[in-house]
């Protein structure tokens, strides 16, 4: 994604809660009858590195992706380098990022590591990356790594999807970094290219593994079971060669038969540029609800609500504070259900109808932590004066 920009950071205290039990629902309709819909947020994990794409695995706990802690490795003079005018160079590690799995007891224990980590140009944050999502299919659960490849400081293992075995070991499944090298979107943006990619998320459809990738704005389909990578849209090829129109495809979700995905926007950040977009399978997208900034997750509850998680609105930066959450219903009617977020990276459902976000993703190493949003339906007294 795009870092043009210096990002401060704040040290905060924060307090630990367990996980509730789990109970079968989903977020409240509360339309009529003098409800309303009111929400409750609260911290319950806390210490990890970076968190990125988060989902419920079968056994029914949560699996996090975490940036990891970064490296300082130079590939410099080996290949091609993400500018300077962007977040390069980086520098990388081999073994700074891992999965985390958390219990509904709230112990966290490490599924997958020595993984990936890579750490972007001090000018331009020194921002982590890492592992960037996690998906299963069936009872397999896979990686997606976005902070790999040559030019993220990583020599040795490229950008890619990686398969998580019962030992806790880890195998490349699809090279991403390899496919977008060869298969080049239309109109990249030259001042802020990275060479191996920034995947963002991922989401299993009918055994494949769909893949966003905001820097150089495309979807692409991945079979885990030989490799092969094909584009399901250039959504580059809409706008100028040089970067005029960039918008960036982040988080997605399989919805009603429909893909749907946030975009971010060009720094400094303009105010309420960002969009959900629906993508149809025949591979043609239009604007589902605009009018959002920094878009990097996106989520739907069983009523057809959808939910947009903003990284940061009202500044030009990311900037921790200012991320929030908002429900638009069908009517198009929007209702902001948490705020006051430290640069958030993604958010799921989890089977008890709450939502799960990853919070302080953007950050110091070890600050990250989830945040729980409770959904309720409060009565209204209603005003009988006349």
């Amino acid at each position: 994604m795009k870092q043009k920009f210096l990002l401060l950071f704040a040290v905060i205290a924060v307090f630990f809660f367990f996980f509730t039990g789990c109970k079968k629902d989903h977020a409240p309709d509360c339309d009529g009858n003098n409800k309303v819909l009111t929400t409750t947020s609260k911290v319950i994990f806390t210490g990890l590195n970076d968190p990125r794409g988060l989902k419920f695995g079968p056994d029914g706990n949560l699996y996090v992706a975490e940036g990891g802690v970064g490296g300082t490795n130079s590939t410099i003079g080996q290949c091609s380098q993400v500018p300077a005018t962007g977040p390069g160079p980086y520098h990388g590690s081999d073994t700074g990022s891992r999965i985390s799995r958390i219990d509904w007891n709230g112990v966290r224990t490490t599924v997958a590591d020595h993984l990936p980590s890579s750490t972007s140009s001090p000018a331009s944050g020194g921002t982590f990356s890492g592992v960037a999502d996690v998906e299963f299919i069936g009872n397999t659960l896979y990686g997606l790594l976005t902070g790999a490849g040559c030019s993220h400081g990583v020599s040795d293992v490229p950008n890619g999807i990686f398969k998580v075995n019962a030992d806790k070991t880890w195998k490349m499944v699809a090279n991403i970094s390899d496919y977008l090298m060869n298969h080049p979107v239309a109109h990249p943006d030259p001042d802020d290219f990275e060479p191996d990619g920034t995947p963002y998320s991922m989401v299993n459809v009918g055994g494949s593994l769909y893949v966003t990738q905001p820097n150089q704005q495309e979807i692409d389909r991945v079979n885990p079971l030989n490799g092969n990578i094909s584009r399901v849209v250039d959504i580059s090829i809409l706008h100028d060669g040089d970067g005029g129109g960039w918008i960036g495809p982040t988080s997605m979700v399989h919805h009603d038969g429909n893909f749907y995905f946030g975009t971010l926007t060009p720094f400094p950040l303009v105010q309420g540029a960002a969009a959900v977009y629906k993508l149809s399978p025949n591979g043609s997208y239009s604007v589902y609800a605009s009018g959002f900034t920094m878009i990097v997750g996106v989520a739907f509850d069983n009523n057809n609500n959808l939910y947009v998680l903003e990284n940061t609105v009202g500044q030009p930066g990311p900037t921790p504070g200012f991320g929030d959450v908002i429900r638009v219903d069908p009517s198009g009617k929007r209702q902001v259900v948490a705020s006051g977020l430290h640069l958030p990276t993604a958010m799921t459902f989890g089977p008890d109808g709450k939502l799960y976000i990853s919070d302080w993703g953007i950050g110091p190493s070890g600050l990250g932590q989830i945040v729980q949003v409770t959904f309720k339906c409060q009565y209204i007294q209603p005003d009988t004066k006349n």
